[in-house]
């Protein structure tokens, strides 16, 4: 029991680190300081996507299921839990590609609204004083 439960929790905890990298950029919007765990969060997603690895939490997951004597899965994470809803049927590498494109470009969006509010900042303080 206790070895299905921390492998749902470990599903859990990966839904939301796919949900940040995906989003993580928009937080920003409201808190600037979590550019410093979405930089690296961003990067590792977009690596996974890019070179077809498998995400080590799937790894650890499939471990406490097995643990619990239940089957693991082959693939990854996103493949066993996400891929109908993020993957259509007969998605190809470049499909891969194009949707790693898209993290980047929607991230891109949010950094950019985020790098000209900080930019506006300094320029905003000063203008106050005069």
């Amino acid at each position: 029991m206790l070895w299905r439960a921390l492998a749902d929790a470990v599903v859990v905890v990966h839904l939301a680190f796919v949900a940040f990298v995906i989003f993580g950029g928009f937080l920003a919007w409201r808190w600037p300081k979590a550019l410093l765990a979405h930089l690296p969060a961003l990067a590792w997603g977009v690596w996974v996507e890019l070179s077809g690895q498998i995400c080590p939490l799937t790894s650890l997951e499939n471990h406490l299921r097995q643990l619990a004597g239940e089957a693991g899965y082959r693939g990854g994470f996103i493949s066993h839990y996400l891929l109908t809803v993020l993957y259509p049927p007969g998605l190809t590498r470049p499909d891969q590609w194009g949707l790693a494109a898209l993290l980047v470009a929607l991230n891109a969006l949010a950094y950019g609204r985020v790098l000209r509010r900080l930019a506006l900042a300094p320029r905003a303080g000063t203008a106050r004083r005069s």
